[in-house]
């Protein structure tokens, strides 16, 4: 036999597994949701739903894992809407089993109501930009067990996993690289820190029809300045609003929503655009560490036509570069 680096877990058996750790009854069905940079089941019966998730092996380390639960605790503690971790009939909140390709974590969650919304309304966007202010400011200034997001981490280091399988001399590594030039040590001391989730956006949250929306997926949480969170957000809702009128209208709301209960420096306003930016570039480093899942897509064309597309994009339509120039003058 040979061995695996990835592995899907028996719906019918991860089913009897959870039943047995969490007390369930034996009416709750496990149906496999998704396979990604995690493995998402679904737990429940006719009344009650669960979110089980199955960190891939080695993607996360134990105590990345109970920073995670930590955070999302106080989170939940302090009524902030997001899906949080569930204890087993022991106390516990972590699960291992044995994989074909070694030790993976199992964590229970608590199912978000709601859908997913892609085109979002001004409203909603102000509710969004609002929880995430009250989020920023439980976390300002604290941070918890787990990676920080700065220049080496967000622009540096994903290129070197860019190279692990794209040539140098192509010209959108060569453009990738050249992203570096944009950020200042300052950018990112000119903002207030605290815990990040890194990855908010429509496929993150669940929306409701009274516009009650949770949170969720807190895999990527992290320490960094906060910014951070606001600039991906508004990248993302830039590439899904092709009316850039209607990007304006829906980012202006979400940012009022934001500063209705976190008012932002003009430094961390200006900053927006880089932040967004920086996230991005990091995202593509996950995909060329994560081979394993993203190869069905990272290839050459992709980095030409997409990615790097919607960077360069990103950066004329915030005049990036521009700004970087006049600032270094």
């Amino acid at each position: 036999m040979f061995p695996v680096i990835a592995s899907t877990i028996s719906e019918k058996e991860l089913g009897e597994f959870a039943k047995e750790r969490y007390g369930l009854n034996e009416n709750y069905d496990c149906k496999l949701f998704r396979t990604g940079m995690n493995h998402t089941y679904f737990l429940s019966d006719n009344e009650t739903k669960y979110v089980l998730r199955i960190y891939s092996h080695n993607w996360r380390s134990k105590s990345d894992i109970i920073a995670e639960i930590e955070l999302l605790n106080l989170l939940k503690e302090n009524n902030l809407s997001v899906s949080f971790p569930i204890q087993d009939r022991n106390g516990d909140f972590i699960q291992e089993i044995n994989a074909p390709e070694g030790i993976r974590y199992i964590v229970l969650f608590s199912f978000a109501k709601g859908e997913k919304i892609r085109f979002t309304n001004k409203e909603t966007c102000f509710v969004i930009g609002s929880l995430m202010a009250k989020i920023h400011n439980l976390t300002s200034n604290t941070t918890i067990d787990r990676i920080s997001y700065d220049k080496e981490s967000l622009i540096k280091l994903p290129y070197e996993h860019l190279k692990e399988h794209f040539s140098e001399k192509l010209p959108e590594m060569e453009f990738i690289k050249g992203i570096d030039q944009f950020f200042k040590k300052t950018d990112f001391e000119n903002s207030r820190n605290g815990v990040v989730h890194m990855d908010i956006w429509y496929d993150n949250m669940a929306i409701t029809n009274e516009k009650e929306i949770t949170f969720y997926d807190f895999d990527f949480c992290g320490n960094g300045i906060q910014i951070l969170d606001v600039g991906y957000f508004c990248k993302q809702l830039f590439h899904i609003e092709t009316d850039k009128k209607e990007y304006e209208l829906k980012m202006n709301h979400f940012l009022e929503g934001y500063q209705s209960i976190r008012p932002l420096s003009d430094d961390e306003l200006k900053l927006i655009p880089k932040a967004g930016l920086a996230v991005f570039v990091f995202y593509l480093g996950v995909q060329a560490q994560r081979f394993d899942w993203s190869n069905i897509f990272l290839s050459e064309n992709y980095l030409k036509i997409f990615y790097v597309g919607r960077l360069k994009s990103w950066i004329e339509y915030n005049n990036i570069e521009k700004i970087t120039v006049v600032n270094n003058v």
